[in-house]
């Protein structure tokens, strides 16, 4: 996302992460901050960074923010536009599965007044995120980037589509808002070098403010993931 990689480690700006003497014959480069080799992932599979995404780390978000996406090798633009379709995507299929258990669930008119709901919920949730980041974490520029971040770090909404394979309890739902909370505040920390507590604040402010609007639109969600939060605490109490 930048002209420039990271070093996964410290976050120090190195011009190569590798030299290629042949096919499959590679030598990792080393930062010149922290003396360790400057990206690790190059040489890990997949399943591997996508394990490592799922557990937090900080070195995998930096691989994949600013060297796996960058602009010398990938269209931004395209990039970006996929990434918004897909994620409004998955939102309205979240609403409807918080309105499943309503009689007009199938009906076309419920499907574009959640699809409105989530266009202007979404709408919301970038506004009060750009003018928190502004106050809190002092973004100005790079706007697109971070914008393209948030997209990407919302990875956990596509364990949604489980849902249609196997029936979870709404709680599930619940759980994935959280974790992808968690995963935004961590990409832009990575992204933005500053406090956690900062851009933890700034997440939160800017879900709650999507929260709410999405109240407005559908009504019944509130209740329907109050009693999730309810079920989940009493799984916490027995285990």
């Amino acid at each position: 996302m930048a002209s420039e990689y990271r070093c996964v480690g410290c976050g120090f700006r190195v011009k190569s992460l590798f030299i290629q003497y042949s096919p499959g014959n590679i030598r990792l480069m080393k930062c010149g901050n922290c003396k360790e080799v400057a990206d690790e992932y190059i040489e890990c599979e997949r399943m591997i960074i996508f394990i490592d995404l799922i557990l937090h780390r900080p070195k995998v978000y930096r691989h994949v923010l600013f060297n796996a996406i960058n602009q010398e090798t990938l269209n931004i633009q395209n990039l970006l536009w996929k990434l918004v379709f897909a994620y409004l995507l998955l939102d309205s299929y979240r609403s409807l599965l918080l309105r499943r258990t309503d009689e007009d669930s199938s009906s076309v008119l419920l499907s574009v007044k959640v699809l409105i709901g989530v266009i202007f919920s979404n709408a919301a949730f970038l506004l009060s995120f750009a003018i928190a980041a502004k106050g809190l974490v002092n973004v100005v520029s790079r706007r697109r980037e971070i914008l393209l971040g948030i997209l990407i770090s919302s990875y956990f909404k596509i364990f949604l589509l489980a849902m249609l394979v196997w029936e979870f309890p709404l709680s599930v739902i619940f759980i994935v808002d959280i974790l992808v909370l968690t995963s935004n505040s961590l990409a832009l920390k990575v992204m933005t070098e500053s406090t956690t507590s900062r851009c933890v604040a700034v997440c939160l402010i800017a879900h709650s403010v999507r929260f709410l609007v999405g109240q407005i639109f559908e009504p019944t969600t509130f209740l329907t993931q109050f009693g999730s939060l309810t079920y989940l605490y009493s799984l916490i109490r027995i285990v």
